[in-house]
This record gives structure tokens, C-alpha cells and sequence, in this order.
């Protein structure tokens, strides 16, 4: 558990794709790379915006990921280039103050988010030049965590360019904290699962403290994702924080109303904590406490007992400061019932009942459902794909990442997935040509992959 990311000997002639990075990085930089570091994306099979307040996720690593080429050099700068040309190069001096713009979510900014992190850790005055060049097979902006495995794959490489050691766990701690820079308040699922997983197997991934368990997924079925080519991009969009807000504040209402300090609550799982209570008690109390209609700011501080000004300050984050309305009773339903539907996806792969499949499956449906009208961070693109995809045999499907766009994540009676394959390109990706067009890369099987790396040559 608290062993090092591996550091793998191969024969770099023998991957084609490592084989194109090397030749790509000697064109560019004229010398061949030091090493490689490869971090992977993951889907998330159940637990959706739960991670950020406090509960447990099951995802697992997918095949795809993002891979570095990096030498170390005494340039006294950091060069960053891309294999993909819509991303542009990048330098930064090492001894100037790492600055990420977090109004202008760039892919470098994301690299350097990674890089900050691992010199705040050691207090590295002055990091060590480094040239590299990325190359990612994760579709951007599809939920499929993209940015956080580049500021993982940033995080390690760092660490390793400057000599330094962590742990597997240290690390996904640090990317975790360190992603918050570019604006987003995560909970820490993504930069967990591409450091901790391993191949083969799911993992049940707990907090406070981080730890991994592995998930046996059922035999005789597969998972298989697929966009909807509504690209939503986390960072860009106060989607994503608006949620962490509304949860943050019906933790504090949640204490208020049932006589706790509140002042030092922040998440749901903490509320829980505290009381003593089950799941199911606690969405008793949500419907007992919270009311379905919207909240407005001025009822917020009133039942607080707080300023204007400290409401602000307190509980929005900057992206946030528009924000009126808050649905707080929708949002607390649907997270103490995913974190509910998490424990018991768990426990079915434990137990293996015969129907584990389609026990599975509903529990997936009724996750997306629960994203849909409670959470509201589908789409119609998405709902429409999660449709299609049970037309066409899945036993379960949901919006997985952060929603608003992105991928579905469907389970699949292995017998039926080459049919299951072409009755969604048939219905989704087909009849519009810009789907079509990204139906290669949107829609895949894929089985657990293993978590970062760093690669030397043979």
C-alpha cells in the first residue's frame, strides 16, 4: 500500500506508441528522453460526486492514458510540448514562481499543477530543467479524467526528475490537493485511482485516510464506455463547484438544525460522523430538515446565523460568487444514496450471487438516476446514450465523471457485447456525422489497467 510507483524496464522499439513519443521528443529536443511516465484515465462505475464529500468510490483505471517523455537537463527552464498540435508548446523559467491561470484552463497549466505540487512538497527552490513531450490516448473533456492523469503523469515525472521518492498514496494525496490550483474542488477519486490501481481489478477507494481495496467485478459481463461528444471541461464551467457549495452548505444545516458546532463541518460524510447516524437516517433527516424548494442566500444566513459577507467568504468559491439560488435538499438526497449504492455494489462482488449481474446493473441504472434529477449533472446527449445503451442489451448504464457532458459506463452480458457495439454506433454515433467521425475513440471496451508508472529503456 505504501510502496513506490514502479519503475519499468522496456524495450522502447517494441511499443509502437513509446517508439513515435521517442522519435517525436529527438526531433524536437535533439537528444533522446531520460524516461518515460505514463499516468491512466478512469471510469468511475459507481459513486458519483460523493468523493468531495467524504465517501467512498469504486472506479477502475482504463487502458488509456497519458504519457511523457522527459529529459533533465541544467536549462534552467521547463519545455513542454504536445504530440497534439491544437496544444501548444509551453516554457517556464525554474527559478521564477509557478503561476497557473486559473481563468484560462490550459493543458500546460494542468502540467504545471503537478509541478508546483511536488516543489511545494520538498520546498525545491530551484526545480531542475526539464524538456518534455506528452502524448494522450484519453479523449479530453469526456469524464474519463483527462486533466487529473496529466497532472499525475506531471506530478511524478517531477518528482522523479528532481530525485526525490513518495509513496503511491503521498503522491495521489499531493495531485489531489495540487489540481485545486487550476480552480476545481475535488475530492481526490481521480488522482487516487491512477496512482493506486492496479490491473485487473476495480478498487473501492476510502478517504481520510486514503486507502484502496481491491473489487472483484462478476464474470460474464464487461464494461464498456462511450461518449457523447458534449465536452465539458471542469474547469471552464462553475458546474462542478457549484455542487461542492450546495453540498458544503447543507452539511451546515444539516448540523444546525441537530445542534452540532457547524463552524468546523465542511462535508456531508463529516454530518453523518458526528450524529451517529446510518445512511438511511441520514436521508431521513434530509427530507425532516432541507425543503425541496430552492434556497436563496438571504434564508441560508438567517438559519446560520451569518453575515452576507461571511456567506461569501465562508462557503462560495470564486467561481461561485454569482450564485442565488441552492438546491440543497436534491443535492444531500443524492449524495447519502450514492454513497449508499457504493457500499452495496461492493458487497454484491464480495458475495457473487448468481444475479450479481443484474443486481449490479439496477443499482447503475438507479445511480444515473439519481445524477439526473437529483444531482442534475446529466445531459440530454447523456441520457439519451444511457437509453440507447439499455435498448441495446446493457443491464445497467449511467453518466460516469463529472456529467454536463462526457461518458456513459455500461455493463454488459459478455455474449452480448458485439451486438451491444452495433446497435449503439447504429442508433448514436451513425445517424450524426460529427459523432461518427469520433465513433472510433467514443466507443470502447475496457478492462481494469494498472496505475502510474515510470518507464527506462532497456
Amino acid at each position: 500500500m505504501a510502496s513506490n510507483p514502479p519503475r519499468l524496464k522496456t524495450a522502447i522499439t517494441a511499443d509502437e506508441r513509446l517508439k513515435n513519443l521517442k522519435n517525436t521528443f529527438e526531433t524536437k529536443y535533439g537528444e533522446s528522453p531520460l524516461f518515460y511516465a505514463c499516468a491512466p484515465g478512469r471510469v468511475n462505475l459507481i459513486g458519483e460526486h460523493i468523493d468531495y464529500c467524504g465517501y467512498s468510490v469504486l472506479p477502475m483505471a482504463i487502458e488509456q492514458n497519458i504519457l511523457a517523455a522527459v529529459s533533465v537537463n541544467n536549462s534552467g527552464t521547463i519545455q513542454l510540448a504536445n504530440t497534439n498540435p491544437l496544444y501548444k508548446d509551453f516554457t517556464v523559467s525554474c527559478s521564477e514562481d509557478i503561476a497557473i491561470d486559473r481563468d484560462n484552463p490550459k493543458w500546460f497549466y494542468y502540467f504545471l499543477c503537478g509541478v508546483k505540487g511536488i516543489q511545494e512538497t520538498f520546498g525545491i527552490p530551484r526545480l531542475a530543467g526539464m524538456s518534455c513531450v506528452v502524448d494522450g490516448t484519453i479523449p479530453p473533456s469526456s469524464g474519463l479524467s483527462s486533466s487529473s492523469a496529466l497532472v499525475c503523469c506531471s506530478g511524478l515525472l517531477t518528482m522523479e526528475a528532481n530525485q526525490k521518492l513518495l509513496s503511491k498514496v503521498a503522491l495521489a494525496e499531493i495531485c489531489a490537493k495540487c489540481e485545486r490550483y487550476i480552480g476545481t474542488e475535488g475530492g481526490g477519486m481521480d488522482q487516487s485511482i491512477s496512482f493506486l490501481a492496479e490491473r485487473g481489478t476495480a478498487k473501492l477507494i476510502e478517504f481520510q485516510p486514503l486507502r484502496a481495496t481491491d473489487v472483484k467485478l462478476p464474470d460474464g459481463a464487461v464494461f464498456v464506455i462511450s461518449n457523447c461528444c458534449v465536452e465539458m471541461n471542469k474547469a471552464a464551467t462553475s458546474h462542478y463547484n457549484i455542487r461542492v457549495v450546495e453540498c458544503r452548505i447543507a452539511t451546515k444545516m444539516l448540523a444546525k438544525a441537530r445542534g452540532l458546532e457547524s463552524s468546523r463541518l465542511l462535508k456531508l460524510a463529516q454530518a453523518q460522523r458526528e450524529l451517529k447516524a446510518s445512511l438511511e437516517e441520514m436521508l431521513t433527516l434530509v427530507d425532516e430538515v432541507l425543503h425541496p424548494e430552492p434556497y436563496s442566500r438571504e434564508e441560508i444566513c438567517r438559519v446560520l446565523g451569518i453575515t452576507s459577507e461571511q456567506f461569501s467568504t465562508d462557503l462560495l468559491s470564486a467561481n461561485t460568487q454569482h450564485m442565488m439560488q441552492f438546491w440543497l435538499h436534491q443535492r444531500a438526497k443524492h449524495v447519502y444514496g450514492e454513497a449508499a449504492r457504493v457500499l452495496q455494489f461492493k458487497s454484491v462482488c464480495d458475495s457473487e450471487p448468481a444475479e450479481s449481474i443484474h443486481l449490479l446493473g439496477e443499482l447503475m441504472n438507479q445511480s444515473h438516476a439519481s445524477c439526473r434529477d437529483l444531482y442534475e449533472c446529466s445531459c440530454p446527449e447523456l441520457d439519451q446514450l444511457v437509453d440507447i445503451c439499455l435498448k441495446a442489451g446493457a443491464v445497467g448504464s449511467r453518466l460516469t465523471g463529472a456529467g454536463w457532458g462526457g461518458c456513459a459506463v455500461s455493463m454488459v452480458p459478455t455474449e452480448k457485447v458485439e451486438s451491444f457495439l452495433q446497435a449503439v454506433r447504429a442508433a448514436y454515433y451513425l445517424p450524426d456525422p460529427r459523432r461518427a467521425a469520433l465513433e472510433k475513440q467514443s466507443l470502447f471496451v475496457s478492462k481494469p489497467g494498472g496505475g502510474a508508472a515510470i518507464f527506462l529503456e532497456e
